[in-house]
């Protein structure tokens, strides 16, 4: 079976997104250039620990490898736009890799598809690259000024839906919360 590898080696705009009612929301990545358009699907907590693993990623290449790093997006290269239309998804993320190229000094971001061994959880361990290798994939390559950007976009993206309880973390619903830290009591 053919995968689809979808690279943009830079992509003209990599973005996190939402489309949808806090509460209720579908979270994206999309990647745009060359005049092809790819929306991937993925979860809130994909969207979080990337932004997360990226800032630790920068932070090592600087420490390492002595790479120049913006500390914030310049107002320039900050991206509040919607995202781009139609909005299709390609397929759902799986798998998120990370990489640093010293060789050209940037980010490489792959988002490989959700696998059918994923969809049902199987106890026995393959190897990645093997259990892997059949699937569609994203892989964008940023420098580190466009991940930072990227990386302050995500950010706000996830901190843009319902407010967490102050007390366990989870999300409040507009419903009602039962938190259990109040051993399950509405409060």
């Amino acid at each position: 079976m053919s995968h689809q590898v979808y690279a943009f080696e830079p992509p003209e705009r990599f973005v996190a997104g939402t489309v949808g009612a806090p509460g209720e929301r579908t979270f994206f990545l999309q990647a745009r250039g060359g005049g092809r358009l790819v929306s991937v699907a993925l979860e809130k907590v994909q969207v979080t620990l990337l932004a997360e693993k990226l800032e630790e990623l920068l932070l090592e290449a600087q420490r390492r490898f002595g790479v120049d790093l913006p500390e914030t997006a310049t107002v320039d290269t900050s991206d509040n736009e919607p995202l781009d239309t139609p909005l299709d998804e390609e397929f759902r993320v799986g798998t998120l890799g990370l990489a640093f190229d010293v060789d050209t000094a940037t980010v490489v971001i792959e988002a490989i598809a959700v696998g059918d061994d994923e969809a049902e959880e199987v106890e026995e361990e393959d190897d990645d690259e093997l259990s892997t290798a059949d699937r569609d994939r994203l892989r964008v390559r940023l420098t580190p000024q466009a991940t930072r950007a990227f990386i302050d976009r995500a950010k706000r993206v996830v901190a843009s839906g319902r407010p967490p309880c102050p007390l366990c973390g989870q999300p409040l619903d507009a419903r009602g919360h039962l938190c259990p830290r109040h051993n399950g009591y509405r409060r």
